[in-house]
């Protein structure tokens, strides 16, 4: 499983293209009277979408009268597909989010998956001589080429007591293999898949959290939709996200019978099922839920931290492609306003 890279700037304004001319929403009633809902993913079925094969293994999407479509994996990005009205959910990260709203997409975030930063720094476990990201001065990133990677890691560096300076090179094999085949010093996977699966290699990693480095916490996967469609189907989109809160509350408590169920129905895909439960509990016991136990929900204060880092790195565009004289204000790029607890 691999984190998708971030929107360009130039992929992000051509949204607003995009959805000129498009179809009307794909939400239809069919003849047994339930609401045919598609949610497109952002890559092969993984751990990060347990809770959403739960809820259809359970029949929660069905009692809520939701004929629920998931649209696989392709080559057109989920934002995409929610900002032309295509799909009615997706799965997302909050980097394509505010890129992309930023951007004047009609995408929204509405459901957080994981309220702990799914991504850290990592080196090697034996790397005696990296004891803080301060130590990755002059050495060499392996990433995924994204824009947000650099300053990100400058910044993370520099908070550490370092300069930020280092080489960057794009992977083309998993993170830890870079790492081990001497190819580079550090990298940024995904501790709840790529950590894991190194670690069942025989290749651990030693990691760092970037926000103990005074980097903004990310929410790293959310499900988003579009405003057009939240507005005309607010009903459908509260049914929706509570199966689906439903189905991620199961997984919290019950990690091991929500990857049985995530394995069931992609055993094709999911071959390791040692690596599924390794995955499925850790993300249960620490990245589902929030320090005082929240699920699915968001903060203004988290995403505008990130919204004024973008701004600041100079990564965002606005809708005519020019940058932004200010920071946007991020507290309308969610909405926790469709969750079950909302009134």
């Amino acid at each position: 499983m691999h984190r998708r890279t971030l929107l360009s700037a130039i992929a992000a304004t051509s949204l607003l293209a995009v959805t000129t001319g498009c179809q009307a929403d794909s939400s239809a009633a069919t003849k047994d009277g339930t609401t045919t809902v598609t949610l497109a993913l952002d890559w092969t079925p993984n751990t990060n979408h347990t809770g959403i094969y739960v809820a259809q293994a359970k029949g929660w999407f069905k009692d809520a009268g939701i004929d629920l479509r998931i649209v696989p994996y392709g080559s057109t990005a989920p934002e995409t597909l929610l900002a032309a009205h295509k799909a009615d959910f997706g799965i997302s990260y909050q980097e394509g989010v505010t890129t992309a709203r930023a951007a004047g997409a009609d995408i929204t975030s509405v459901y957080a998956v994981t309220q702990k930063t799914n991504v850290t720094i990592a080196v090697r476990a034996g790397r005696d001589d990296i004891s803080s990201p301060k130590d990755l001065d002059g050495k060499t990133y392996a990433g995924f080429g994204a824009p947000y990677e650099k300053p990100l890691l400058q910044k993370v560096i520099q908070n550490a007591g370092g300069k930020g300076d280092f080489k960057q090179i794009t992977l083309n094999t998993s993170a830890y293999a870079a790492l081990y085949a001497d190819k580079a010093d550090f990298a940024m996977p995904m501790p709840t898949w790529e950590g894991l699966e190194a670690e069942l290699s025989g290749k651990p990693l030693k990691n760092f959290q970037l926000s103990d480095y005074g980097f903004p916490a990310i929410y790293s996967t959310l499900v988003a939709s579009s405003d057009r469609y939240l507005k005309k189907n607010p009903a459908v989109a509260k049914k929706f996200l509570a199966a689906l809160d439903k189905g991620y509350r199961y997984a919290a408590d019950h990690p091991d019978q929500a990857a049985d169920l995530l394995v069931a129905q992609n055993k094709s895909v999911l071959t390791n099922t040692e690596l599924v439960r390794k995955s499925e509990r850790l993300l249960a016991k620490e990245y589902y839920k929030g320090p005082d136990g929240e699920i699915g929900t968001q903060s203004a204060e988290r995403w505008q931290a990130f919204a004024d880092f973008e701004y600041q790195a100079g990564l965002l565009v606005d809708e005519d492609g020019k940058k932004p004289a200010k920071a946007p204000d991020a507290s309308e790029f969610f909405t926790d306003d469709y969750l079950p607890a909302a009134k």
